[in-house]
């Protein structure tokens, strides 16, 4: 239910001569800690302050559209509308059954059908534009920038590892630059979330939400003024090939001189910055849910969040059976066999199981109907990876054909671009998934942005730095990285960081290991991620053989929820440690994390 009232924080200070003065708007939160100030004058800028503390530096945003028209730019104002929303939101796949959604809004329109809204909630602030045209428009660029009034520290993950040198492909899977914002390279292509460490202990996490028909945003450094973060996007591909190098990524080899040809009629993504007085609060924050578009998907009873054996980590290297491990039936009636034992809900197969660039042709040692029966038959569900390309290729057909043969769902891999085909790929993806019963798993790919509310049929997504690198390389900024995580990367969403390693080692004494690969830190600390990080779909990274030879600790694994009726932060401090407890039905599971350095730390029970 949503009230409308007609009473909060705004006002309008200006001559009732709209056309001739500068207008000023004052937005509050509801418990009035958080102010933005909105300036109209020949631009819109918005300023962000949280008890008197500047936030956020007067910041313009505009959109330009084919033409040269300039959205934001000499408005003319019709009109501004203030109103207060209070809904409850009930989630599906979530860390809370209920997110409450109250904060104040302000909307204006300007002349030339289109506007803009802002929200001020306790914990955070929002933008977005909106257009009211009947003809498709194209946007050439937008502005959106985030100034500060003093020289900030930021963790900003910024693009490398580009795909074929393509100067927006990439994988999106960084450590986080710490670095003072003047430090930030203005050639150097960042993306979100990212956070701004601030004065009184005070941070921001910004990112963006209900990313749809649009690119996401990467940003840099202003070279006119060096406290000034902008917003960049990735223009239209015009023109694609599979790679020269990875033959299994589709690259834009020809972009277009515009970011996005869209509707006319329609609202773009919110421009988000999330605020928190303590770093906890920023392990508990919803602006995501509450910003995204409400769920599409009518019955969802038939989406079920679960664990997942996983293959690819651990190399399929099994021991103690009597057949050869690898890419194979036995092998998988093995694994098939380890999650029923355990209760594990699914098993995925990874790359291997068919063409990479034709999910039609299996491999000849894969018996697909065999293992699904045998899945079937022991209550374990079969999740097939896939490339970006292949699915791609032919979505409602293989989706039709996979659900049919009892599969429950699509691990889609190297997708490593966010514009606008991308993300409506996803979402269209999302969509034809959804009509077949099918869950997706994407990797590969940008952190989400709320699609993971639209169609919670997506329960996991990657878009982050994880335990797969363990394979290829021991990095002993692993520890505080892992601690980082729940504060910033995990503001936008679930992820797929993939736990579970039970091969664990101290600092500095980790070795890369493809077929043996290990985890940086002690056996509880793996443990505890399964409570800590975000993953509807959460995989158990490491083999049947071992876990079996370790159950005490794979039974805890086993027992732990992927989703939860309620979650409170504990405690937290960024970069340094986190305690999050989180409640399923009677039960209340309590994890903690730290870095290299050891700690006590007192949990008050009472909640």
């Amino acid at each position: 239910m949503i009230r409308i009232l007609a009473a909060f924080a705004f006002l309008l200070m200006a001559s009732t001569s709209w056309a001739q003065k500068p207008k000023l708007f004052l937005l509050a939160s509801p418990d009035n800690k958080i102010q933005v100030t909105v300036s109209v004058t020949e631009k819109i800028t918005w300023a962000v302050e949280h008890e008197g503390q500047t936030m956020l530096a007067p910041s313009p945003m505009r959109l330009e559209l084919a033409g040269g028209e300039h959205l934001g730019i000499n408005p003319k104002l019709v009109s501004a509308k203030q109103q207060f929303i209070n809904e409850t939101i009930s989630t599906v796949a979530y860390k809370k059954d209920v997110v409450e959604n109250s904060c104040n809004q302000l909307t204006l329109t300007c002349k030339g059908n289109y506007g803009i809204i802002f929200r001020a909630y306790n914990d955070g602030v929002a933008y977005r534009f909106f257009t009211q045209r009947k003809e498709d428009i194209i946007v050439g660029s937008e502005l959106a920038a985030f100034s500060f009034d003093k020289d900030y520290t930021a963790f900003i993950p910024h693009t490398s590892d580009l795909r074929e040198g393509e100067k927006y492909s990439c994988s999106f899977e960084e450590f986080y630059t710490e670095t003072p914002v003047s430090k930030f390279g203005t050639d150097t292509l960042g993306y979100l979330p990212l956070l701004i460490q601030f004065d009184k202990n005070k941070k921001a996490v910004l990112f963006e939400a209900d990313v749809q028909d649009y690119p996401a945003m990467f940003v840099q450094r202003s070279k006119e003024n060096a406290l000034t973060l902008n917003a960049t996007f990735a223009p239209y591909p015009v023109e694609e090939a599979l790679g020269k190098r990875s033959k299994i990524n589709y690259i834009p080899t020809k972009r277009a001189d515009y970011i996005a040809r869209t509707k006319g009629n329609r609202t773009f993504p919110w421009r988000v910055l999330a605020i928190s007085v303590q770093d906890k609060d920023l392990l508990n924050n919803d602006m995501v849910q509450r910003l995204s578009e409400p769920n599409k998907i009518e019955n969802t009873d038939w989406i079920k969040p679960g664990k997942v054996a996983w293959d690819w980590w651990n190399d399929w290297n099994i021991s103690h059976v009597d057949f050869k491990a690898g890419i194979n039936t036995p092998t998988y009636k093995h694994y098939i066999d380890f999650a029923a034992a355990n209760k594990i809900e699914y098993v995925v197969l990874d790359e291997g199981w068919s063409d990479d660039w034709d999910l039609n042709k299996l491999s000849p040692a894969i018996d697909l109907a065999a293992l699904l029966e045998y899945a079937k038959q022991k209550n374990v569900g079969l999740i097939l990876w896939s490339t970006w390309y292949a699915l791609a290729k032919d979505i409602e057909g293989l989706c039709a054909k996979y659900s049919a043969m009892g599969v429950r769902g699509f691990k889609v891999d190297f997708l490593d671009r966010n514009d606008q085909k991308m993300i409506s790929s996803c979402y269209e993806m999302a969509t034809i998934a959804a009509k077949h019963r099918l869950l997706l798993d994407f990797h590969g790919m940008f952190a989400p942005q709320g699609l993971q509310r639209t169609w919670p049929n997506v329960v996991n997504f990657e878009g982050v730095r994880g335990m797969e690198y363990m394979k290829w390389s021991a990095d002993d900024r692993v520890s505080r990285h892992a601690v980082s995580l729940p504060f910033i990367r995990m503001m936008a969403g679930p992820m797929d960081y993939t736990p579970g390693a039970f091969r664990n080692t101290t600092k500095g004494n980790a070795k890369p290991s493809n077929s043996f690969p290990q985890s940086l830190g002690t056996r509880c600390n793996q443990m505890a991620i399964y409570i800590i990080y975000e993953a509807p779909l959460q995989m158990l990274a490491d083999n049947p053989t071992i876990y079996t030879k370790e159950q005490d600790c794979t039974d805890f694994i086993a027992k732990v929820p992927t989703t939860f009726n309620e979650t409170v932060a504990l405690d937290g401090k960024l970069g340094e440690y986190v305690v999050i407890a989180r409640k399923k039905e009677n039960d209340w599971f309590v994890g903690a994390m730290t870095n290299w350095n050891e700690r006590d730390i007192t949990i008050d029970f009472s909640f």
